[in-house]
């Protein structure tokens, strides 16, 4: 790969945020590609959509699945990110959430990437916990639902995903 392919990151916990950021796959079609979410068993998946989206080379790697409630597994989580992140280099971190995608994108700002954050098409009401948490340093912060995007973000750009 030469510099000039862009590096994306691409970090979501498993479920329905993985199946949403898979479905963005085209967005980075001859691109490098790290992929990293909390379930080991998608690595197989992970292939299949790069290779269908036309990725140039994607890596796989599983983080611990934490949340507010698992403080010792979040502070695991953010270590493995930061592990994968500081040994990976991305250009862009691109992220549907939760706390792995989170910490990808805080971390990603310390390491002058790109971000961007797309907030889960399931919060049709209000912005995710982690949304509203991750939206403010993001370089893009997305809404899957235009009555939710705002002045001072998130912006809504049509439904993504």
């Amino acid at each position: 790969m030469g510099k000039s392919t862009p590096h994306v990151m691409a970090v979501a916990s498993a479920g329905g945020h993985w199946i949403q950021l898979t479905r963005l796959s085209p967005a980075w079609r001859d691109c490098r590609v790290t992929y990293v979410t909390t379930n080991p068993d998608l690595r197989n998946m992970a292939k299949d959509v790069a290779a269908a989206a036309g990725v140039k080379q994607a890596d796989f790697h599983s983080v611990a699945d934490a949340n507010r409630s698992r403080k010792f597994r979040l502070l695991l989580s953010l270590l493995q990110i930061a592990f994968v992140m500081l040994r990976q280099r991305p250009d862009v971190v691109i992220t549907t959430g939760a706390a792995p995608g989170y910490f990808a994108l805080r971390l990603g700002r310390l390491i002058k990437c790109r971000t961007v954050w797309v907030d889960s098409i399931a919060n049709a009401d209000e912005l995710s916990l982690s949304g509203q948490m991750a939206g403010k340093h993001a370089d893009l912060w997305l809404t899957q639902w235009e009555h939710l995007a705002l002045p001072e973000g998130p912006e809504f750009h049509g439904a993504v995903v």
